[in-house]
């Protein structure tokens, strides 16, 4: 059954999901954040076969999230660094964690700590308004039409 594709659709979310929408693509892109950047620790770390490794990889690489380096010529071996756009998609994942971890985790306390390296406090995501500060949350704010919209 071939699935739906969002890429065209004007909703920044269903094309985000239409990038991104798998389960293994985004662990792929926690790993990464994590520090791992070769082919072998992503499947030692994920328990992922090859070839759905290799189909993420190549969907970031080519979407512009991650990139291919070459770091040995034989057999030849590639990096997987994050770009600026990959390294732009870490507010997503922080948000996602603290979402996670108020309402999925077991009751001994969260998995992972994200470290605030300014203050050296262990903390969580917050969305604030890039304007004034304030927070986004859904009873603040109104979705709206923008320019980009256009009916289906």
């Amino acid at each position: 059954m071939r699935r739906t594709s969002f890429a065209r659709w004007p909703c920044s979310i269903a094309r985000t999901m239409d990038l991104l929408g798998d389960q293994w693509t985004l662990l792929v892109l926690r790993e990464a954040f994590n520090g791992v950047r070769r082919f072998d620790r992503f499947q030692a770390e994920l328990g992922i076969a090859r070839n759905t490794l290799t189909e993420r990889l190549d969907r970031l690489t080519g979407a512009g999230l991650l990139d291919r380096v070459r770091y040995q010529e034989r057999p030849a071996r590639y990096e997987y660094p994050l770009t600026e756009m990959g390294a732009d998609f870490f507010p997503v994942l922080a948000a996602m964690i603290r979402w996670g971890d108020q309402w999925l985790a077991d009751p001994v306390g969260p998995p992972t700590l994200l470290r605030h390296h300014d203050c050296d406090t262990a903390s969580t995501a917050a969305v604030s308004c890039a304007k004034c500060g304030g927070e986004m949350s859904a009873d603040r704010v109104t979705m709206e039409p923008g320019p980009g919209r256009v009916a289906l």
